[in-house]
């Protein structure tokens, strides 16, 4: 558009030039006409020279408007070159994502748990892995966790929550991952992509920098389940990235040490955990939350305990199924 633009202008200025040269030499001519009328020039070559101006400008603004579109195609060519290294180095990168040995769990395996507070089974709550998905080219796990009231207690307080991450089946690092509410009157809807190799978020709020492998909580607690807790002191843990909402909280899961402990679906040797998040978690509490998990590979959860303002909630294991591997934690 500027191209056009400067060249209409520089026709438009030619155009009088060409006009005032032909004014000018008209006025000129009929002055020395009155002195030597011999040497006037004729109409046919004053028309030559206006053709030969106005050709010559025509010559001049089509090599200016061919050298418009070479640069223009120069500069389309290079960011076109520019925009295809990018792709091909972010894609390099996709590649070189971080694999992790994965013996803890995989698509078909679905955990079942009695909600209790107190002493009254307020609900259930499922974690699946009923497939995997495709996402930035990538392999994912889709990992549903749904808890829902029981009948009796919905007459009182109804609870239907949802959430859905796909994590990365080598990463082990989330791609997205939704949140949608429904307690009470409450509700609420959160979704968050995440780059993983830009480092950028994109929610339903805006869009944020992350840190490398930034976790969403669902996602934390699968990576907790492929640590080696065997050469763990009691109070040490690794320190995660979680994100939700707006920004990224640093999540530690600190190894408490290890308890036999029984539940509906059996008894086990479990490794116990305290994941110290801010906020955003599978069980929104006030206080603390505790996790048992099994003392094995597949590290499944056997009871979580979470503090809330009255009491407390146990979520236990009541049965299992679809695990990759036997449960070597199993008593009985």
């Amino acid at each position: 558009m500027n191209n056009r633009f400067s060249i209409g202008r520089v026709f438009a200025a030619t155009f009088i030039a060409v006009l005032a040269f032909v004014l000018l030499t008209g006025q000129t001519t009929q002055k020395k006409s009155a002195k030597k009328s011999s040497k006037a020039p004729t109409a046919a070559a004053r028309g030559k020279a206006v053709q030969d101006s106005l050709v010559a400008f025509r010559a001049d603004s089509i090599q200016k408007v061919l050298l418009a579109r070479a640069s223009a195609d120069s500069i389309q060519r290079k960011h076109t070159a520019d925009s295809l290294m990018q792709w091909r180095a972010d894609s390099l990168k996709k590649l070189q994502l971080r694999k992790m040995t994965n013996e803890a769990f995989g698509v078909g395996e679905r955990l079942v748990f009695d909600v209790n507070y107190l002493n009254i089974t307020a609900g259930e709550a499922v974690m699946a892995i009923p497939s995997t998905d495709s996402i930035a080219g990538r392999r994912c796990f889709r990992v549903e966790f749904t808890v829902n009231s029981t009948p009796f207690f919905s007459s009182v307080y109804k609870v239907e929550d949802r959430y859905l991450t796909f994590i990365d089946g080598e990463a082990i690092a989330p791609w997205k991952f939704e949140q949608h509410i429904r307690e009470g009157s409450y509700r609420r809807d959160f979704i968050a992509e995440f780059d993983q190799v830009r480092h950028v978020a994109k929610t339903t709020g805006g869009q944020y920098e992350i840190p490398e492998y930034v976790h969403d909580i669902m996602s934390a607690f699968y990576y907790a389940r492929l640590l080696d807790y065997s050469k763990m002191k009691v109070g040490e843990g690794p320190t995660l990235f979680n994100f939700y909402k707006d920004t990224s909280h640093e999540l530690k899961v600190k190894f408490l040490g290890r308890q036999e402990l029984e539940v509906e679906a059996g008894t086990f040797n479990t490794i116990v955990v305290e994941p110290l998040v801010r906020e955003g978690g599978l069980f929104k509490s006030e206080g603390r939350i505790v996790i048992w998990l099994s003392d094995d590979e597949r590290k499944i959860p056997v009871r979580v305990n979470t503090k809330v303002i009255i009491g407390s909630i146990d979520t236990e294991l009541r049965e299992y199924s679809g695990l990759i591997g036997p449960l070597r934690s199993r008593i009985k």
